[in-house]
């Protein structure tokens, strides 16, 4: 077999590459910025200037500095790219069309699929970093025309969240954020008996899933999740010896 170098390209082998914003906060396994989340190679590519404040606010002012990251990432060889910020689905369209690859930009491009796949009367409920940040157009975008179709909770309110992730004071603790996040599922379960599947927003709560599924008993849908449906459609298994 012959292979052949792409010029400029210094690594091989990162099928995932993801956009980071420029964030002071210690990433732990699970999430999305820490590599020992997933089962593959993972390729990453920070967005200098691009604060977790300027995010959430939906400020358009990076964009060609996300799109410049998106050509990067593509011109060293990944497949498909994301981030680490649900909030910049506003920006989906126009990084993918600046690209020859997939990209997916945030977990809540999950909503069309987990609102068709649940039953008659059930809606996605969803926990996001910041719910008075949260507004139609991103639901709108992730292809969500009637926002009475999902239900919105933020983080905003959980002490250890806030300080942690939104206000990036430089550490957490995990376990409080834990029981923040478990909570919050909970109160939206007993607000809600209609919530049917549960997707976390933001990159960082991810490890949390796990906890929300057992205290709710529901499908939980996350940043990951998609991630590795994607990494499954775009390096696939191969099955020849089974053939």
């Amino acid at each position: 077999m012959i292979f052949h170098a792409r010029r400029g390209q210094v690594s091989y082998g990162e099928d995932i590459g993801i956009i980071m914003l420029d964030s002071y906060t210690p990433f732990i396994q699970g999430d999305v910025g820490n590599a020992k989340t997933f089962d593959f190679p993972v390729r990453y590519q920070a967005v200098k200037g691009l604060t977790v404040e300027m995010a959430l606010s939906k400020d358009t002012k990076m964009v060609q500095k996300i799109i410049d990251a998106a050509t990067e990432l593509a011109a060293q060889g990944v497949k498909a790219i994301t981030t680490d910020c649900g909030y910049l689905v506003i920006h989906q369209k126009e990084v993918a069309q600046s690209v020859e690859v997939p990209v997916f930009l945030s977990s809540l491009l999950q909503l069309p699929f987990i609102s068709t796949i649940l039953p008659p009367g059930k809606k996605p409920g969803i926990i996001c970093a910041d719910d008075t940040q949260f507004v139609p157009r991103m639901l709108e975008v992730a292809g969500i025309n009637d926002p009475s179709n999902v239900i919105v909770r933020g983080m905003q309110d959980g002490p250890a969240f806030a300080d942690g992730i939104i206000r990036e004071k430089g550490s957490f603790d995990s376990k409080v954020i834990r029981e923040e996040v478990v909570e919050k599922a909970r109160l939206m379960v007993k607000d809600h008996p209609e919530t049917g599947a549960i997707l976390l927003e933001c990159s960082v709560l991810p490890p949390y899933a796990a906890a929300v599924q057992e205290a709710v008993g529901l499908p939980v849908f996350d940043y990951v999740t998609m991630i590795n449906y994607v990494h499954s459609a775009v390096a696939a298994r191969s099955w020849a010896d089974a053939l």
